[in-house]
């Protein structure tokens, strides 16, 4: 019964401390130290727990993967430093209520640190207390600090280009918006836990002056209180609290060094996510080059005579054995790429070697289908493909897909990713049904850092261009990313780059993208939620390519084709009176007109528009009757011109640049602007819905 009893007590106490009350029982605790007397025991209790504290605080950054896994670290760092202190205050008023019965008067552990630790001899004391005092003081706590403040400095002026770039791989899709909130949070956060660290690592330099000062107070204090009211002589009272000062000096003082170096150990770490000894031993151990000269120089010391020849001897045997071994596992790992790539070229899959059949006779399934998406990739790119290297491409395409297939309307076909022996080591290309429209070289080992407009100064590193709209860029180390980002460029990573370049390519060869075999597709999933219109559309009111050929028209104007049962509507009510594809498209433009200013405007209730001139109107309109009139060259430069420098005014004010003509005129003028001036947006009266207020902002002539 006794131990069911003590069962459910240990139960009782721990749901106590789940419900919210174990903090402030240890701050409560942590005052009735300072106030109330401890018997020696309880002390002797309280320094071990506080040795083993800081020692699982210390063993728990060891093992940490990344500095924002121990967020709640500068907290227990204000409460170990809490019951530091509070410890000392408690053994100061044992050591001087009973210092005079001797070196056992405030506990055993203070007495064996006082006599087993320095030996009974309080001059070691004082130098071995000063010592401590001055690694953890001068070294580690003032490098700690001063790497939290500067630390703290570059993550908050960092922040802004980190949001940029969050935002801007929203919007590319290469992050859904669980994943964009996830990485902004992680951004706050990152912010919150640097500045609390810089606060954080002044409770350690506090602590460390703390020490110095309560360890003197105990030795004048002592020697006072046991001269003075206890009528000790004065050199025994000296070596009394002389030791019993030391041994609490230092039982205090260890605890304080192991707690330093966790925090300096964890402000150093890199912000990813790495095991702490793996990266030891192949940043550090993993050099053979140096692990080689090192070997070199420890056995030529070795030979020196007088010097300890069996220790340097030795030890420069085993670092030659490392470097040889690491150097032997280097020049495996260095071949292997190159087997990848040969095998790759072959199979269009990296690492994977075709199989060997020299002798079979040639069948049709030599012909393959070319894919819709292709990437190639040199040799030197293989890495970001790879998962097992660390490559996050795969997972970036995938984003892209998903992020385009929601806007677009219909599902993006996968990319088939080969390497290429015949592109350059670092470059790739990208390729539309078997046909190359993009390529460009990376740097694999760097990372992009463009300029948003807002950037300050200049940065080292390779001068380039971003892939995907040509900006200028510079490729930076990847230590040189917090510099960057606080300078107030956008940084991203290869991977990156090429899912941004990838995703532009497809919204603008998204209608080659969109098949017959895609149209039916959206046709079957169109029939389970309206099966009578899906039915009656195709192929009783239009055939699939006319119904193919309209949504194609859709993606060739930028307009998605995810509004597809009011697209469906449409074309079932204008196909009794045409069967013309363009007319088709011009009455899904009208019915899709709110969701077309919907896209352009978004919820602004007034959309800013020009207009054209009636001469010219009337000369377009002529254009466009098959009279045999055209646009004279001219004139038509002229009018691009024109509408170039409308663009460019809306784009000052950040509006939209819409230009407003006839019917009959819209999809001549748009045919004509659509690659000289793609941000322009041409809409028929009719498209503009009846509640929407026009603001004319000027004519073009």
């Amino acid at each position: 019964m006794s131990a069911q009893a003590s069962g459910v007590n240990a139960r009782r106490v721990l749901d106590m401390l789940r419900q919210g009350l174990g903090a402030p029982l240890i701050v409560l605790a942590l005052l009735a130290m300072v106030v109330v007397p401890l018997a020696a025991p309880v002390l002797d209790a309280l320094f071990t727990l506080n040795i083993a504290i800081s020692l699982m605080v210390l063993l728990a950054v060891v093992y940490v993967k990344r500095p924002l896994d121990f967020t709640i670290f500068p907290i227990v760092l204000l409460i170990t430093t809490m019951l530091r202190l509070a410890l000392n205050v408690a053994s100061t008023r044992v050591i001087l209520l009973n210092g005079q019965n001797g070196h056992e008067a405030a506990g055993k552990v203070i007495a064996a640190f006082g006599e087993f630790v320095i030996g009974g001899n309080y001059a070691v004391g004082i130098v071995v207390f000063a010592i401590l005092t001055i690694i953890n003081f001068v070294v580690i706590t003032k490098g700690a600090g001063r790497v939290s403040e500067v630390t703290a400095r570059f993550i908050l002026d960092a922040m802004p280009g980190k949001q940029m770039a969050i935002d801007a791989d929203l919007n590319a899709g290469l992050l859904t918006r669980e994943e964009a909130k996830a990485r902004r949070e992680e951004v706050r956060e990152e912010a919150d836990f640097y500045g609390a660290m810089d606060g954080a690592s002044k409770f350690i330099r506090g602590d460390a002056i703390a020490g110095i000062l309560i360890l003197f107070i105990n030795l004048l204090g002592g020697l006072a209180v046991g001269v003075l009211q206890h009528d000790m002589a004065f050199g025994d009272a000296a070596a009394t609290y002389t030791l019993l000062s030391i041994g609490d000096g230092l039982v205090a003082q260890l605890p304080a060094l192991l707690i330093s170096s966790a925090v300096a150990m964890l402000v150093t770490r890199a912000s990813r996510s790495q095991d702490m000894a793996q990266a030891m031993m192949g940043q550090v151990f993993g050099q053979y080059r140096a692990l080689a000269i090192a070997a070199g120089i420890i056995g030529l010391v070795g030979l020196v005579p007088g010097m300890p020849n069996l220790a340097f001897l030795t030890l420069a045997a085993i670092l030659a054995f490392l470097a040889w071994k690491f150097w032997k596992r280097e020049t495996a790992a260095a071949a292997n790429p190159k087997a990848t790539a040969t095998a790759g070229a072959e199979t269009g899959i990296p690492g994977l070697a075709p199989p060997a059949s020299p002798t079979a006779e040639l069948s049709w399934d030599e012909l393959r289908p070319v894919d819709p998406l292709g990437l190639e990739v040199g040799y030197r790119l293989i890495p970001l493909v790879d998962k097992t290297q660390g490559g996050e491409l795969m997972a970036r395409i995938k984003g892209v897909r998903r992020k385009l297939t929601q806007d677009l309307g219909f599902l993006i076909p996968p990319v088939h990713i080969r390497d290429n022996l015949e592109l350059p080591a670092s470059a790739y290309r990208l390729l539309i049904h078997g046909v190359p429209v993009a390529t460009a070289d990376i740097h694999p080992d760097r990372e992009l850092a463009l300029d948003p407009g807002s950037a300050m100064g200049k940065l080292e590193g390779i001068a380039g261009k971003d892939p995907a709209f040509g900006l200028d860029a510079t490729w930076i180390q990847p230590h040189q990313r917090a510099h960057a980002e606080s300078l107030g460029y956008t940084v991203v990573d290869p991977a990156t780059v090429v899912a941004t370049h990838l995703s532009h390519l497809i919204r603008e060869h998204a209608p080659e993208l969109l098949g017959h075999e895609e149209v039916q597709q959206l046709l079957a999933t169109l029939a389970k939620s309206a099966p009578k219109l899906a039915e009656e559309l195709s192929p009783k009111a239009l055939p699939l390519s006319t119904v193919a050929r309209v949504l194609q028209n859709l993606l060739i104007e930028r307009i998605p084709v995810r509004q597809l049962r009011k697209i469906a509507e449409a074309l079932l009510e204008t196909a009794p009176v045409t069967q013309d594809p363009a007319a088709l498209t011009a009455a899904v433009r009208n019915a899709l007109g709110r969701f077309i200013v919907q896209e352009i405007a978004g919820m602004s209730p007034e959309l800013p528009v020009f207009t054209l001139n009636p001469q010219l109107e009337r000369v377009l309109q002529e254009s466009t009757q098959g009279n045999g009139a055209a646009l004279e060259p001219g004139l038509a430069e002229r009018l691009h011109q024109s509408l170039a420098d409308c663009v460019g005014k809306q784009e000052a004010r950040n509006e939209p640049a819409v230009v407003l003509v006839p019917a009959p005129v819209r999809a001549a003028l748009a045919r004509l602007v659509r690659h000289s001036v793609p941000s322009l947006s041409v809409l028929a009266y009719s498209e503009v819905p009846e509640d929407k207020r026009l603001k004319l902002v000027g004519t073009i002539s």
